[in-house]
């Protein structure tokens, strides 16, 4: 039975599940398509996945070095040969990892950045929960994110939006309005600098 503090911890297992189901419906002739991030195609979007996810359990796990002093923002991700293949089972490793109640403890290292681990946790689930929406709306499928993953996506965005462009760097742009009332998830988007009504 898990204890008090490890009930307490987001299970990253609900989202990870949906990216994979998102990423393994991509067809070849999609990968080439425009996504909400001006700068992706499909491929990059999956690209960077496929780096964050291993990224982020080794920050999770204190494994510091490539994977987690390299800024994303360096080079324009792309895929290699067996991704498909690759993404399932990192996204896996990503959930066990942060299961560990030391997974959120103590200080770690992601896309060069020294933060705390569960800031690092927080940002590694907000990265699933807007990068999931980014690849559904790219390739045209259903997304219904769990309520538990989007509150700690929401808590993440809303803290940012108040800040001012140069605190916020290049993680968000600017934050867009949104309709009283709108669904939990497109105020998560919208705060994040992306158009909730995008479609490809």
């Amino acid at each position: 039975m898990p204890d008090d503090t490890e009930a307490l911890l987001p299970d990253f297992g609900p989202q990870t599940r949906l990216v994979a189901r998102l990423a393994e419906a991509v067809k070849d002739d999609q990968l080439d398509g425009a996504t909400p991030c001006p700068d992706y195609a499909v491929r990059h979007l999956l690209g960077h996945l496929v780096g964050l996810t291993l990224a982020f359990a080794d920050a999770g796990r204190k494994r510091l070095g490539p994977t987690t002093d390299t800024n994303p923002g360096s080079t324009l991700p792309d895929l290699a040969e067996g991704w498909r293949e690759a993404l399932p089972g990192q996204l896996a490793l990503l959930t066990e990892v942060w299961r560990d109640p030391a997974a959120w403890t103590g200080d770690t290292r992601a896309g060069g950045v020294d933060l705390p681990g569960d800031i690092a946790g927080t940002v590694a689930m907000n990265e699933l929960v807007l990068h999931g929406w980014d690849l559904a709306r790219a390739t045209g499928q259903e997304y219904a994110p769990d309520e538990a993953s989007l509150a700690v996506s929401y808590a993440m965005v809303s803290a940012t939006a108040a800040e001012s462009p140069d605190a916020r760097g290049t993680l968000f742009g600017p934050p867009l309005p949104v309709a009283d009332g709108a669904p939990l998830l497109d105020q998560v988007v919208a705060l994040s600098g992306r158009d909730p009504s995008w479609r490809s």
